[in-house]
């Protein structure tokens, strides 16, 4: 195998590939990353449950593979000049990477060592803007369990319904939920859930810039996403996934409406005195046109006050300060309603105007006491 290649390229390429290569592992191929050279460069990564195959450009002057030690390979790309880099493999896996000045032999493994990566062939796609699907990620990927007690919720469920996609994060302690309509679909109604790891692969991969779509394509086991020249091929989670629907209340009592970026400094202030070892909710009360929050730990108290629309009639509900934050920082929107019913049920965080782009759920602490 003999190619050349430009090295920001190459860079960029393996630096995706080699997201899903195992750091250590009984299998030294797992530990590597697959090149294949033929009209292009293929470049894969693959820990078996999850594989990452992107495609550059390249002169390839005689076609082979061979696998490199990922951590090794990606240092040596990273630290070469910014010019032309020959990579020549020899029939004992012997492999010589020359740029510039710089020249290094490196031993290969046998790519015949390297697992397949699963083939997902299934005609059943759906198609959605990159950047949307990269921000409907980030929106929602932080509520996803890490406890592996229950493993369907360490993934987001992927609701296909009406040209819509619904992507669902719970934890047990939260919901994050964000709504967009697909560019296109070959599904009517389905659903599947995607480990959170693997999407946080894709939200990585994925550009905020890009108005190409995404194709994603449903396996009987895995789910396949093409992002350009790359694709990611993960398990899909197999189980029952919460039934998110009957989770969230119907009805509310009470109703406020709120700045995001008030919402969040007032949050961050009263945090101030809450850390790891001095743990405590939040107090917060939801008065005329005023919420007021407090917390008190061993380091001392904290209180500050939003400015909120509407009355929440001196309502005093507990929540965990993180999974307040991580919230209204995720919420796509300067302003956004707070629902309430009482200091026991759930807040629910939604769009000012009705809508269901987004929807945050956050149980309450139950707190000690009711007194200010």
């Amino acid at each position: 195998m003999k190619f050349t290649c430009e090295k920001s390229v190459l860079q960029e390429a393996v630096n995706i590939s080699s997201q899903t290569v195992s750091p250590k592992s009984t299998l030294a191929a797992l530990e590597g990353l697959l090149l294949e050279a033929g009209s292009d460069l293929h470049i894969t990564g693959y820990d078996l449950k999850t594989g990452i195959r992107t495609v550059v450009s390249a002169d390839v002057s005689v076609p082979g593979s061979i696998v490199l030690n990922s951590r090794l390979f990606v240092d040596i790309i990273r630290k070469l000049p910014d010019d032309i880099i020959s990579i020549e493999c020899g029939d004992n896996y012997m492999t010589t990477i020359t740029c510039g000045m710089s020249k290094f032999n490196i031993m290969g493994i046998n790519p015949a060592d390297f697992p397949e990566m699963p083939s997902v062939e299934s005609q059943s796609s759906v198609y959605i803007l990159e950047k949307t699907l990269k921000n409907m990620i980030s929106q929602t990927n932080f509520s996803v369990s890490t406890n592996d007690a229950r493993p369907i919720h360490t993934g987001s469920l992927f609701d296909i319904e009406g040209g819509m996609l619904t992507l669902v994060s719970v934890d047990g302690y939260r919901l994050a939920l964000r709504k967009e309509h697909l560019a296109a679909s070959d599904l009517e109604k389905c659903s599947f859930v995607v480990p959170g790891t693997a999407l946080n692969q894709v939200e990585r991969i994925a550009s905020e810039k890009s108005e190409e779509a995404v194709k994603i394509t449903l396996g009987l086991k895995h789910i396949m996403f093409t992002i350009g020249n790359t694709v990611l091929v993960s398990r899909r989670l197999e189980g029952e996934f919460l039934n998110y629907k009957n989770a969230i209340p119907k009805t509310f009592k009470h109703k406020v409406e709120v700045y995001r970026s008030d919402f969040i400094a007032s949050v961050d202030r009263v945090s101030l005195i809450i850390n790891d070892k001095n743990k405590s909710p939040v107090r917060c009360r939801f008065g005329d046109g005023v919420l007021k929050m407090s917390a008190s730990t061993p380091l001392g108290s904290a209180a500050d006050e939003c400015n909120i629309k509407g009355n929440g009639e001196g309502l005093i509900i507990g929540f965990n300060n993180r999974y307040m934050m991580e919230a209204a920082k995720a919420a796509p929107a300067d302003e956004f309603s707070v629902k309430l019913n009482s200091g026991l049920s759930p807040a629910v965080i939604v769009p000012v105007d009705g809508g269901e782009s987004f929807l945050y759920m956050i149980l309450p602490v139950r707190l000690t006491s009711y007194e200010d």
